[in-house]
């Protein structure tokens, strides 16, 4: 005995098949023959942009293997600073014992340890100091809160 929902589903599964035969049948009536492969072809130009026609060759650059950088540069031992600079701290947390500094003449973030205070500091306070370079990036150090 066939229930009513049971005629449904049968019906929708004659459709589907149906209509996938019939897409099949079109596909195969409306299939073009492949184009040559010289209209298939896409350039690419020196700015990046997708063209159909093909680079020139004369502008063609040369680019030798020391050229190419993979990877992030390391950093350079630059000269040291010794200058005193000024500053505001931004964050200071006690119980972890560390900081950041933002630097009032470069706005660099400059990180700060509790080691390095010569004067307890707290966020917002103006401070001087000078800096010292680290494998991580620039420390602060000899911080001194200023008037």
């Amino acid at each position: 005995m066939e229930t009513y929902s049971k005629k449904e589903k049968e019906k929708q599964r004659q459709k589907k098949r149906t209509d996938k035969q019939e897409k099949k049948e079109d596909r195969k009536a409306n299939a073009q023959k492949g184009q040559p492969l010289d209209q298939m072809m896409a350039y690419v130009d020196e700015n990046g942009n997708i063209t159909s026609t093909p680079p020139d060759p004369r502008r063609k650059r040369q680019i030798t293997e020391e050229d190419i950088q993979i990877g992030v540069p390391k950093q350079t031992d630059g000269p040291v600073q010794e200058v005193v600079r000024q500053g505001v701290v931004t964050f200071f947390n006690t119980s972890k014992g560390y900081g950041f500094i933002k630097d009032l003449q470069t706005q660099e973030s400059i990180f700060v340890h509790i080691n390095a205070l010569i004067d307890p500091i707290n966020e917002q306070d103006k401070v001087s100091f000078s800096t010292t370079m680290t494998p991580k990036g620039p420390n602060a150090i000899d911080v001194k809160k200023t008037a």
